[in-house]
């Protein structure tokens, strides 16, 4: 059967338009809108338009992509939204009011007419570029398309999946807030505006990736963080350029922190408002990435990712001991393992008083083969942990602790104390405030071991010298890693070590490089010192 001319022409249309969709290859929205149309305009056609919106969004495609079109003020009009963004109630209102125009209401630029008099919404922009449109509307926002018009009013009506704040399960303290950060930004932006109530705080919002677009949100308080910082930190995000961040602020702190294999974390995590807000004010850059429960605290330093908010909701004494135990549990976790091996392998190194430590029996395994088994059954039971579910996690902990720990003492696979000091130092590692921190010093305590194993006293100098000069020489954002350890700051030290008074603690570090470093007036009158952006 042969095909007429016109039957013939439509099904050329159809294979060329086929192959050009195949042949698309657009790394970003602005470049599909360019491949489909060939410019970024909004066409005065609203079909025109919505071929657009098909190839790009998948309007007609993809079931949550909705153009409302509709006759208002004798104009024709599309409403685009993604039906599970947009906030029905709002867009209703909007709706409404717009029915009751008549023609003779909307004379000469419909569109202008609709921003300056008809829209009974607040937030509400005029964009002219179709690539801009469509990134909004995948944002969460609504657009209104007019006939006739080259522009669009695109309307912040999203609303968000958004769980209540939580206290953090990785922070939580005996007394202080029960609030913490949740998977919607504006939600942590809300939580900390609580906190700091000063026009000086400021949030720029920038996008990071060609597919995703994710929200990423560099914080600070203008007047007292070294602008500097903030240079950098803010190019450094522009200038990311992959296709996108699903994973949030840990993909983002390895685009433009941590770019090698170093185990020790460059950035702290939190999830809690109070302590973001504490950093903020010691002059410290935050950085919210959108659909992620923590934020990034930098620079920061070894000691830093030691501390823990439980110490400052104590007394300075108590706050201090807290601080003391927490310290001692970091170093058991690093050290206590290849000190003890060492003192079994050269037992002339046991202090006086000390000779019972060792080994009563001999066993089937080497020493270092029971430790590394043993580390590996402790990572396992951690995975083992986070992936049972929780009516079931008492019954795996007792047969990690029954079935495979006392079994295997008593069968002379392994030693009691091997068992017992692997515990103390799986406490140590765990007590460690950053999950981070612990897991590095986990991997170091790993090396330690075979150091010792290998060459014994010289194994155990020179891997802790090593460990320290690696310490030394990487760098949070151009600043030490080792601060104010190296270079040597005894006042900066002494705060660490010492949880000072609030009224005591009269700067702010120096650490942080900051334009204002005094927290508190020394007039003995209580003038209120006047803030440098004042002056």
């Amino acid at each position: 059967m042969h095909k007429n001319p016109y039957e013939k022409q439509k099904e050329e249309e159809r294979r060329a338009y086929e192959k050009k969709k195949q042949d698309e290859m657009s790394d970003s929205v602005e470049e599909s809108v360019q491949y489909w149309q060939d410019s970024d305009e909004i066409s005065t056609r609203m079909s025109e338009n919505k071929y657009t919106l098909k190839q790009v969004l998948g309007l007609g495609e993809s079931f949550d992509v909705n153009m409302r079109e509709m006759v208002m003020g004798g104009k024709n009009v599309g409403l685009l939204m993604l039906t599970g963004f947009a906030k029905d109630n709002i867009l209703l209102e909007v709706l409404k009011r717009l029915t009751y125009l008549t023609p003779d209401q909307i004379t000469g630029h419909a569109l202008k007419a609709y921003f300056d008099c008809y829209i009974p919404h607040i937030q509400v922009e005029r964009v002219e570029k179709m690539s801009a449109v469509i990134s909004k509307v995948l944002m969460g926002m609504s657009a209104l398309f007019v006939e006739g018009d080259r522009s669009a009013l695109v309307m912040d009506t999203r609303s968000y999946p958004v769980r209540s704040p939580e206290e953090p399960s990785l922070e939580r303290v005996v007394r202080g807030s029960r609030d913490g950060f949740t998977e919607t930004l504006l939600t942590n932006v809300t939580l900390v505006r609580r906190r700091i109530r000063d026009p000086g705080l400021k949030f720029e919002l920038m996008q990071v990736g060609r597919r995703t677009q994710t929200d990423v949100c560099v914080v600070y308080i203008d007047d007292i963080v070294d602008k500097v910082q903030v240079d950098s930190v803010r190019e450094k995000i522009k200038r990311v350029d992959i296709d996108g961040i699903p994973a949030a602020d840990k993909q983002l702190e390895e685009a433009i922190i941590n770019k090698g294999w170093n185990p020790f974390p460059l950035v702290r995590y939190s999830e809690r408002p109070d302590v973001t807000a504490s950093h903020l004010l010691d002059g410290r850059v935050v950085i919210f990435v959108d659909t992620s429960p923590s934020v990034m605290i930098l620079p920061t330093t070894f000691f830093d990712l030691c501390e823990h908010a439980e110490e400052n909701r104590q007394t300075a004494f108590m706050g201090t001991y807290l601080r003391w135990v927490r310290f001692a549990g970091i170093l058991i976790s690093l050290f206590l393992l290849p000190l003890w091996m060492l003192m079994v392998i050269d037992p002339a190194l046991k202090p006086m008083g000390l000779e019972f430590i060792g080994p009563q029996e001999n066993v089937k395994l080497p020493i270092i083969l029971q430790f590394l088994l043993i580390e590996l059954g402790v990572d396992l039971l951690r995975m083992a942990a986070v992936h049972t579910p929780t009516p079931l996690a008492s019954a795996m902990g007792l047969i990690a602790a029954i079935l495979v720990g006392d079994i295997a003492v008593k069968t002379g696979y392994f030693v009691n104390e091997v068992v017992l000091y692997m515990a103390i130092a799986a406490i140590g590692m765990f007590a460690t405030p950053s999950y981070e921190l612990g897991l590095a010093n986990r991997l170091v305590r790993l090396v330690l071991l075979i150091a010792v194993a290998m060459f014994k006293v010289p194994g155990f100098v020179v891997g802790t010298t090593l460990l320290i000069l690696a310490l030394t020489i990487h760098r949070s954002y151009n600043s030490s890693y080792l601060w104010p350890f190296i270079p040597f700051n005894a006042k900066a030290l002494g705060n660490f070590l010492f949880r000072m008074p609030l009224l005591e603690s009269k700067k702010r570090p120096s650490f942080n490089k900051t334009r204002d470093n005094t927290k508190m007036s020394d007039d003995p009158d209580g003038e209120k010192r006047k803030s440098k952006k004042h002056k």
